[in-house]
């Protein structure tokens, strides 16, 4: 066929079969749906990303907080007892190149199991005895000990850590001759040592005289670094204070080719090599592993390689990091029930909120399900539907929130962030489909006899969870986490909620039908429907019961242990104090009653005494056999009774103490410890102090501890001091003050440090300095006046990243809880949104006005709202009465107590009263933002065609 130019081609015409296919072509089911409804997609994703990300973040807070205190808690121990210390035999051909070697190998060997602190390790040799330095001029204590000591090292690259400032440093000695050493400045002016002096150690076994000559100075660049811990005293002159034997000592460096001259000059040396554990590197889930590791280089196969490897058979490593490794895991074992209980209520809240939302979901469209089951479709077909569109909601809203989660917290470990966004995933992708399915089951009665069962059945194990949490206990150190034993607080809630499920309905209609009787008709309605759930039904549903009381009973039963914890620990910090102040004096001093004035005019002061304690009297009873015990002499009795009183060791009448005006045979009135009480049951006894001086004492009283003397692990007596001072006149020398109130401890030192009295002399000035020059922070008083605080105390108990840890996830938990408890209100008000709107906008056609409206929305869902926190406050002191006795709150409190957490009532009352006011706040800006817009919308229904 031949077409002329300038023509169209005729088109064929559609044939009616393919018109109608085109005409007729299903458009995709997601895409149609989402396009239907995109808000409820939109929150859906925004549930399910705020879902998925809390339930990545809550492992890795956890792993992270876990990891942190581990890392501070072994580097809180210092630096030797948590590094690899390794030492052999010094050999004659041992150089500072041998050493070099071994250390090398040491660090290959170790160094690919561990991670190695580079800055920290240090290896030498040193030499294994002191020699006195016996030139004349040099300083010395005493007659006893007349010369200062002197030890000997060699360590590697020292030049990097000091600064010569005189001289040069030392060369290579030969054996027999003088001995090139360098010494620190401040150490040479101490001694009184000068540049060039030949130092005599004495003689060898041999004869042969002992010397060193100082060929330069040096000082330390940071005497405070952790890296000279155990390495002698290498910045300064040390004060070595054993009893009759007080004398200097310091260290001096020779050069790496000097080790077979010092092993002569020391009688013997050993080699050294230090390597530090990097704590940075330490993790709470490899604890296990690394002491394993550890162990093995101490006493295992590791150990026998590096023998092997150095050819050094005496090759010997210890370290104390396996120990502190043991201990920090009971710890960290000790504080995950608390842990855990947070992060446990708000999987459950957020649980029930997706359920919530499944339910509200299913109602919407329940029509259309149905819909589609009237025509043909099937069971799995519709249901691969509805995951495909849940997919395409969830799915990456879900994985955006895991990635979120993992790149702002990062640590090593993913795989229980990663498995707990699982669940989170699949619990919001199934919860629709599973809640839609149930429409196609047959319709079987709500109540009756298999809820029953249901609610007996989460009875019994309520009752088994908690049987099994007071055996056994929790919170033991090293006993770790057990779920059933975390989980109980939980089930407490939700057979909370089941009972007060049973109960909210009825109670409610009771009072509808009383409100009813009155003129007023929007209390009635309020009640009646907060009887009845959205849909009509006579009973409610119990997910939004479930939902707050589960948040409710969590908080306050953690917020009633951590406020035990406080108060625990402040009460122990008061009973080590001896009060809220103390201050403490060493023997030379006493203190002046210029400074007991003062310190009693602080204020906040409410009671306050001067004591004078003597530790080792001998008490002698009648059949003369003597008793080492404390002698505790009190200058205001009524004072120290009250400081008694309000720490609650033994409250005493101080009217006891009162003793008579005597001569020496006198006895004096004494409160005894029971363990004294029953050797000087005969009468009266002798207690001789330590000056030689006796006292005649009577039992006035029996008690088992005393303010001074928390815990003092021998018999005690105490006596007034008044009656004690009449018949020892030369014993009136107070040592000791104790007060009690809310007094600031700045305030007690400066009135100390005005008022100090005597200043130490001799051998206490020269402990006094030596404790300065370590650096040791006396707040400007002297050395030995200390003032105790139990605010200071209570804080450095408290001064744990462990602790802090637990504290911080619980209260993220707290928060979390909350907010799914108020979405849960929410998502009940939005699923009885269309029957309370068509109900309001009927009432407004009879004359209801907006206002009233606003009331009937409140009052409907305030019974709910008031029965859940009264419901969740008695389940969560319920739960602190049932399980407090078996929590052990050491590791939190930070140290050993026997205090139990107890039900009180102010930490189950605040987070009950705000969580209460949170979700009022929501019911009521819902009614205002939503309700006026809906029932505008209803009444106009209609109004357009």
């Amino acid at each position: 066929m031949t077409i002329q130019a300038g023509t169209t081609a005729p088109t064929p015409a559609p044939t009616p079969d393919s018109a109608h296919a085109h005409a007729h072509r299903p458009a995709p089911w997601v895409r149609t749906r989402l396009r239907a409804n995109p808000l409820a997609a939109l929150l859906m994703a925004a549930l399910t990303f705020v879902t998925v990300f809390l339930a990545t973040a809550f492992p890795r807070v956890t792993d992270r907080g876990a990891d942190t205190a581990l890392q501070e808690f072994v580097r809180q121990k210092g630096l030797h007892p948590t590094s690899l210390q390794t030492t052999s035999k010094t050999r004659d051909d041992d150089t500072a190149a041998a050493l070099d070697r071994v250390q090398q190998q040491l660090v290959e060997q170790v160094g690919g199991q561990l991670t190695l602190a580079q800055r920290n390790q240090a290896y030498g040799a040193r030499a294994l005895s002191d020699h006195s330095m016996a030139n004349p001029g040099y300083a010395h204590i005493s007659d006893k000990e007349p010369y200062p000591a002197l030890g000997l090292l060699y360590l590697h690259d020292l030049a990097s850590r000091a600064t010569l400032t005189e001289g040069t440093w030392p060369t290579p000695g030969t054996v027999g001759g003088p001995l090139p050493i360098v010494v620190s400045k401040q150490a040479a002016e101490t001694i009184h040592i000068k540049l060039g002096d030949v130092i005599d150690n004495g003689a060898e076994n041999s004869g042969a005289k002992r010397t060193t000559v100082v060929v330069g100075l040096y000082q330390v660049d940071d005497p405070q670094d952790p890296f000279w811990d155990e390495l002698g005293c290498p910045a300064r002159a040390c004060l070595n204070t054993q009893a009759d034997h007080e004398h200097w000592s310091t260290s001096g460096f020779v050069d790496g080719g000097s080790l077979p001259a010092m092993i002569r000059w020391g009688s013997n040396a050993e080699n050294f090599w230090r390597l530090s554990v990097d704590p940075a590197s330490l993790r709470t889930d490899r604890i296990a592993d690394t002491r394993g590791v550890i162990t093995s280089f101490l006493t295992g196969r590791d150990a026998t390689a590096l023998v092997d490897r150095t050819r050094r058979a005496d090759l010997h490593t210890v370290s104390g990091l396996p120990e502190i490794l043991t201990e920090a895991d009971r710890r960290h074992r000790a504080t995950l029930p608390l842990s855990a209980i947070g992060p446990a209520g708000v999987a459950g809240v957020a649980t029930v909120v997706l359920f919530l939302a499944a339910a509200l979901t299913t109602d919407r469209r329940a029509a259309e399900i149905r819909l589609l089951q009237a025509r043909g479709g099937s069971r799995a077909g519709v249901l691969r539907r509805l995951l495909a569109e849940g997919a395409v909601t969830v799915l990456p809203a879900a994985v955006l929130g895991t990635a979120l989660a993992l790149v702002l917290l990062p640590t090593a470990r993913w795989e229980r962030a990663v498995l707990a966004a699982l669940v989170a995933t699949l619990v919001a992708l199934l919860a629709f489909p599973v809640r839609a399915a149930l429409l196609w089951s047959r319709r079987r009665p709500v109540g009756g006899r298999r809820r029953l069962v249901g609610e007996l059945a989460v009875l019994a194990g309520t009752v088994a969870a908690v049987a099994e949490v007071r055996r056994r206990g929790v919170g033991h150190p090293g006993a770790g986490v057990d779920p059933l034993l975390v989980a109980a607080p939980l089930l407490l809630a939700v057979t909370g909620g089941l009972v007060l499920a049973r109960i909210e309905p009825v109670a409610v209609g009771r009072l509808a039908a009383l409100v009813g009787r009155g003129r007023g008709l929007i209390g009635f309605l309020g009640l009646a429907r907060a009887a009845r759930d959205g849909s009509g039904r006579r009973k409610p549903s119990v997910l939004p019961l479930l939902a707050l009381l589960i948040a409710v009973t969590t908080t306050g039963f953690g917020a009633t242990v951590l406020d035990t914890v406080d108060h625990v620990r402040t009460h122990a910090a008061r009973i080590a104090t001896g009060g809220d102040i103390a201050v403490s004096l060493p023997d030379y001093a006493t203190l002046t009653g210029s400074f007991t004035e003062a310190a009693a005019a602080l204020p906040g002061v409410r009671a306050s005494t001067a004591v004078q304690i003597q530790p080792k009297v001998r008490i002698i009873d009648d059949d003369r056999s003597a008793t080492e015990a404390y002698l505790v002499m009190v200058a205001d009795p009524a004072a120290y009774a009250e400081i008694a009183r309000t720490l609650g060791v033994d409250g005493f009448d101080a009217a006891k103490l009162a003793g008579t005006p005597g001569g020496r045979d006198t006895p004096v009135p004494a409160l005894v410890s029971r363990d004294l009480a029953e050797r000087l049951a005969a009468g009266p006894s002798q207690v001789r102090t330590p000056n030689g001086n006796d006292l005649r004492l009577g039992v006035a009283g029996i008690v088992a501890a005393t303010p001074a003397l928390p815990d003092p692990g021998k018999p005690f007596a105490v006596v007034s001091a008044g009656a004690a001072w009449e018949r020892l006149p030369d014993a009136r020398r107070p040592n000791q003050w104790f007060a009690v109130g809310d007094i600031d401890p700045e305030g007690v030192r400066t009135a100390l440090r005005d008022n100090s009295g005597a200043r130490p002399v001799g051998l206490a000035k020269l402990i006094a300095d030596s404790a300065t020059a370590v650096g040791k922070d006396t707040h400007g008083l002297p050395a030995g006046f200390t003032v105790h605080s139990s605010r200071e105390t209570a804080a450095a108990l408290g001064d744990d990243p462990l602790q802090h840890a637990a504290e911080r996830l619980f209260w993220y938990a707290a928060a979390a809880s909350a907010g799914y408890a108020l979405l849960a209100v929410l998502l009940t008000l939005v699923r009885a949104a269309a029957d309370r709107t068509a109900l309001l906008a009927r009432l407004r056609t009879m004359g209801l006005r907006p206002r009233q409206g606003l009331a009937l929305i409140v009052t409907e869902a305030l019974p709910r709202t008031l029965a859940t926190a009264v419901g969740g406050g008695l389940v969560a002191a319920a739960a602190v009465a049932l399980l407090g006795g078996a929590f052990d709150i050491s590791t939190l409190v930070g140290v050993r107590v026997g205090e139990v957490v107890a039900p009180t009532l102010l930490p189950v009352l605040l987070p009950t009263a705000g969580l209460a006011l949170l979700v009022g706040l929501g019911v009521l800006a819902e009614a205002l933002v939503a309700g006026r817009r809906q029932i505008a919308t209803e009444l106009r229904a209609g109004e357009q065609p």
